[in-house]
């Protein structure tokens, strides 16, 4: 209901339509992105859902969008993530992912997805929310939830593979930067953090 009164415009690449790919996203701003995932028009996607409480409400919100889940996260069950992650870009299902879930630091790029995409072979399109108005909670991530009537700006880059022989430090600086600079624009004309 929330997102029905807001202004929400979308910015989604073409690329995303024509092959799997996985979704990076923070997890500060998740509650909102499956709205620019559905504009997609894709048949199949699974959320990687860590196995805590907070996962768990995650995976109920995501279920209510019609996505799949996978549960588990890097520390709880990482390589049967990695596994099913691999077997669903496989058989062409898309992957989402929060770099810096399920418990932070914020804004950091944990080791799961640069390995589910050097493994796979598969783009990564980092995917952006960024709210004119919204609350942040006091939580680790600060999760976002906008407020009625706000500006929504949508993102979903290109897919871009992270080459195999790259050093995890030189991956995880790129995907870094990317995710930094979705909605930069945006957030120095006031429309974000």
């Amino acid at each position: 209901m929330l997102h029905k009164t807001c202004k929400n415009r979308y910015f989604l690449a073409q690329d995303l339509k024509e092959k799997p790919f996985i979704a990076s996203c923070w997890h500060g701003e998740l509650g909102m992105i499956g709205f620019a995932y559905l504009k997609l028009k894709k048949p199949c996607i699974y959320v990687i859902a860590s196995q805590h409480f907070d996962g768990s409400i995650a995976a109920g919100l995501f279920e209510s969008f019609g996505f799949k889940n996978i549960r588990g996260s890097s520390k709880k069950g990482g390589v049967k993530v990695l596994i099913e992650g691999l077997k669903r870009l496989k058989e062409g299902c898309d992957v989402a992912i929060t770099p810096d879930g399920p418990k932070g630091p914020r804004h950091s790029i944990a080791d799961g997805v640069i390995a589910l995409a050097q493994k796979s072979g598969v783009g990564i399109s980092a995917c952006r929310v960024v709210c004119k108005n919204a609350w942040r909670l006091n939580t680790w991530d600060q999760f976002e939830i906008p407020k009625p009537f706000s500006e929504v700006y949508y993102y979903m880059l290109e897919s871009v593979i992270i080459p195999k022989e790259w050093e995890l430090s030189r991956a995880k600086e790129y995907l870094k930067m990317r995710m930094d600079s979705v909605g930069f624009e945006e957030s120095q004309r006031g429309l974000g953090a």
